[in-house]
């Protein structure tokens, strides 16, 4: 009797959808157990329990950070990944317990014969399932066990430093020194354990004593890894040869980018390096293709501000400016809104600093200061070319300002950003950058003004109430928001928040990706009016608020009663003076 069958007789499955499982098993070549799962039949725990029944070997649910480092050392990565088992622990002298997924695959049982065989150790054998299997994979593939292998190949290498200042050709013993098999996996390890982690940076930096990698996952900066210093050199190059960067520069700065493949998934990267006095410092911006093709909701945009985007993206004409600080999303904003406007009957432009994804059927430029090819200078090119919708990276200086003005005014959709605290800001700022205020009002489709915000992780976070000066803090707040605003919070008293608490899942941070808080403005007759005169930002802050704009503070609260993010979060991020 196979696995299918038991579960016929414990009436899991019909006979009907039996045979189709061991069908669709033969032909696709996949586990049955894969498909169980997809057609959501049964749950995973219930699945794998009746599994543990039916093999007779005990299920194990544990703890993935508990696999002690003598049990990692004993199976290799490979062997892991392609037989789905992870060594767990020694549970006596020369017992080791592996933890597999399908412990009846006989492929699988002759490895790890022949593991236990080459490592001297006996197997005790447990059952786990495939969402724990890929908790302990996570831990498995701690950079920890890989780089001491590669730090150990490294030292029995000469020194990079001192080939050089002996040989006359030393920037290509350098250079293939930097090729050679432990720089590439310790450049792959930390490119790797970034990927994998989601983070969005990488940081490398020399110290007096030794190399800190930090990783920046949510928008909060994580140190990772420490190495000998020793690596730093041969690390940074590895780095540069990537980049197409000139290795023998290491006096000014220096951008590049360059792609690999991990799990299948191209991902591309762009590097900054930074002469310190210790040494260069090497910033790495992860470029996930993913991340560019999120929807409007997907960024957090809802009712109204999903509206008023959604009307100024209809308009044939006119501008779009995104504003925030620098890493507040302002140009995944801009991304997603260059998706919904790419049609093959439209003529797509984009002046960028640098081009952080890749669309297809948009025409990307990037500009180049150092020989003069500056937005301004790339705007006046692009309106030669016939275009119907214009991408403008960043408004810096007056000029680039008249030019996107002028191009919104004759005819042209223009996106852009803009460095404000605020929505309103924008207007006065535009103003003071040399743009006549009766330009403003037919040009100016909309305004957003946003920053990122961590989500709790919606595993282990935790429902508390609301007390004290956070109680009143966000009672305080909620006088101004607009009834429309609140029709997804329940007010009751008493009020309710979230708080993170860390679990697996979160690897232990309480909060799992960002959302955007956002505030939009939008141009209406009125606006208009109060911009043809002499005005403040109060007068046009008070016609926001009878268009029904929330702040981007308020939107975050309404997001914390939810259980979106936190309300530390917002007191983080988007709290007012």
């Amino acid at each position: 009797m196979d696995f299918i069958q038991f579960l016929a007789k414990k009436k899991i499955l019909n006979k009907e959808k039996a045979f189709e499982l061991r069908e669709e098993a033969e032909k696709s070549g996949r586990k049955p157990e894969e498909l169980i799962l997809e057609s959501g039949l049964i749950s995973e725990e219930e699945l794998f329990q009746l599994k543990s029944e039916f093999l007779g070997i005990p299920l194990k649910k544990g703890k993935a950070e508990k696999i002690s480092k003598e049990a990692l050392k004993a199976v290799p990565r490979e062997s892991v990944e392609f037989y789905k088992m992870v060594p767990l622990k020694f549970a006596a002298k020369g017992v080791l317990e592996i933890g597999m997924v399908y412990p009846e695959d006989t492929q699988a049982q002759e490895a790890l014969k022949f593991l236990a065989r080459q490592e001297k150790f006996k197997p005790k054998v447990f059952l786990i399932s495939p969402s724990d299997f890929q908790h302990y994979i996570e831990v498995y593939q701690s950079p920890d066990k890989e780089m001491e292998i590669a730090l150990k190949a490294l030292k029995k290498q000469a020194s990079a430093e001192k080939a050089a200042a002996e040989d006359s050709l030393s920037s290509e013993k350098f250079k293939k020194l930097v090729e050679e098999a432990p720089i590439i996996k310790m450049v792959d390890v930390i490119l790797r354990q970034a990927v994998e982690g989601k983070a969005s940076d990488i940081h490398i930096e020399p110290s007096a004593d030794r190399l800190k990698i930090r990783y920046r996952m949510d928008g909060i900066l994580y140190p990772s890894l420490f190495l000998p210093i020793t690596a730093h050199s041969a690390i940074v190059a590895r780095i540069k040869i990537l980049s197409h960067l000139k290795i023998d520069e290491t006096r000014i700065p220096q951008d590049g980018r360059f792609s690999t493949k991990i799990g299948g998934k191209k991902i591309d990267y762009r590097v900054a390096t930074f002469p310190t006095t210790l040494g260069e410092k090497v910033a790495i911006r992860i470029l996930d293709p993913g991340e560019g093709k999120k929807t409007l909701p997907d960024l957090g945009f809802e009712d109204r501000d999903l509206d008023v985007v959604q009307r100024a993206v209809k308009k044939p004409y006119g501008m779009i400016l995104s504003t925030g600080p620098t890493g507040s999303g302002k140009s995944t904003t801009l991304y997603t809104l260059l998706r919904i406007l790419n049609k093959e009957a439209v003529n797509i432009v984009t002046l960028e600093d640098p081009v952080e994804y890749f669309i297809e059927g948009v025409n990307q430029s990037q500009v180049r200061p150092d020989i003069n090819y500056t937005f301004a200078a790339g705007l006046r090119q692009i309106l030669r070319q016939d275009p119907d919708i214009i991408m403008v990276g960043e408004i810096r200086d007056q000029e680039t300002a008249a030019l996107a003005v002028h191009a919104g005014l004759t005819g042209h959709l223009v996106l852009s950003t803009l460095h404000t605290t605020s929505a309103v800001g924008v207007i006065p700022r535009l103003v003071d950058m040399g743009v006549e205020k009766f330009l403003l009002p037919p040009t100016l489709n909309a305004i957003i003004s946003q920053r990122l915000a961590r989500v709790l992780c919606p595993f282990c976070k935790e429902k508390v109430k609301l007390q004290g000066d956070e109680k009143k803090y966000v009672l305080e707040k909620m006088k101004n928001i607009p009834q429309h605003a609140l029709k997804k919070v329940n007010l009751k008293d008493p009020l309710y928040v979230y708080r993170p608490k860390g679990c697996e899942k979160c690897k232990f941070k309480g909060y799992s990706g960002r959302t955007g808080l956002f505030e939009t403005i939008e141009m209406t007759p009125s606006l208009s009016s109060i911009i043809s005169r002499r005005f403040s930002e109060e007068e046009v802050l008070k016609e926001a608020r009878s268009q029904g704009m929330i702040s981007m503070e308020e939107n975050g609260i309404l997001k914390a009663l939810r259980g979106i993010t936190s309300l530390e979060e917002i007191m983080r991020v988007a709290k007012s003076a």
